[in-house]
């Protein structure tokens, strides 16, 4: 594993196929000052503002970071990596967090023009109460394996959540299955009925005033399964439709292979959206629970 001056890497301790990326203080403390230059609104309301995070981010590590994360997550073998500081100290707020995750998604590609929240990125709260019409939000529910951007026309190669913050938490791991660790994807990946297009909506929350068609399962350039996949955006138009997808569901979810990881609060989990899903076990219940997540998707750079 290739050393670079400032960052712990090492293997995740549940999965070979995840590396953990730890940010030493003194990379921290050299970031403050180029963060600093830019407030939220600028990120947000010009574009190249972001580039300019991530080049003070990869500067630091004489431009290596980059290219392993970039490495990481495009091998199938991998695929994810989680990436934070290895300490948190009084500096790390939530504003040093947006602007880290920036960083670290700008050295990867381009993010998506998210919807649901208007900007390229979603920040979102789980809470006791809820209203809301997606599990992304319901506590005490499972939030099934699935993959991001099903139900948009934006091509989806990858995805950031980062824990903000969170306080009088129990549960709520996070869940996580590489398909070619997955006992059924064999299986349901040779059903002729994975490969047809399927119709995709999305609930009033995402703002998104379309629907989409595409399969369930893909291949890459070497044949291999890819999915693209969320339990409660597809839209089954016949029998047949609807039992594949409980099929998949089940599969799923009974997988023996699931990695189920506690994220720590100040760190980003980076996944390779084609091979990988992702998911989250229920919280234990508490009047008091408190989660915020930050979302970031979108492609690759093209070179």
């Amino acid at each position: 594993m290739q050393k670079i001056t400032g960052i712990d890497i090492q293997e995740h301790d549940q999965s070979n196929r995840i590396l953990k990326i730890s940010l030493e203080n003194d990379i921290i403390d050299k970031l403050i000052f180029p963060f600093n230059k830019f407030d939220l609104t600028a990120l947000e309301l010009k574009p190249f503002t972001r580039f300019t995070l991530a080049k003070s981010l990869d500067d630091l590590t004489d431009n290596k970071l980059s290219k392993l994360m970039n490495s990481i997550i495009r091998d199938r073998s991998t695929g994810c990596f989680i990436i934070g500081p290895k300490s948190i100290t009084a500096k790390i707020n939530d504003k040093f967090l947006v602007k880290l995750s920036t960083a670290i998604a700008h050295l990867i590609g381009i993010p998506n023009h998210d919807a649901m929240a208007g900007k390229y990125y979603a920040r979102f709260h789980v809470k006791h109460e809820d209203t809301s019409d997606s599990y992304l939000r319901k506590a005490y529910r499972n939030m099934d394996l699935h993959t991001d951007g099903t139900y948009v026309k934006d091509v989806t190669d990858w995805l950031i959540m980062t824990k903000i913050d969170e306080q009088n938490v129990e549960g709520g791991e996070t869940a996580m299955l590489h398909l070619d660790d997955w006992e059924h994807c064999e299986d349901l990946f040779n059903d002729p009925v994975g490969k047809r297009n399927f119709v995709w909506g999305s609930p009033k929350s995402k703002n998104i005033d379309y629907k989409v068609e595409h399969p369930v399962f893909s291949s890459d350039e070497k044949g291999r399964p890819t999915i693209s996949y969320i339990d409660q955006f597809p839209e089954p138009q016949n029998m047949e439709q609807g039992i594949f997808l409980q099929r998949l569901s089940d599969g799923l979810e009974e997988s023996k292979n699931k990695i189920i990881t506690k994220l720590p609060v100040g760190f980003s989990v980076i996944a390779n959206n084609y091979f990988w899903l992702h998911g989250r076990k229920p919280f234990k219940e508490n009047k008091e629970l408190s989660r915020e997540l930050l979302r970031i998707r979108g492609s690759f750079f093209v070179n």
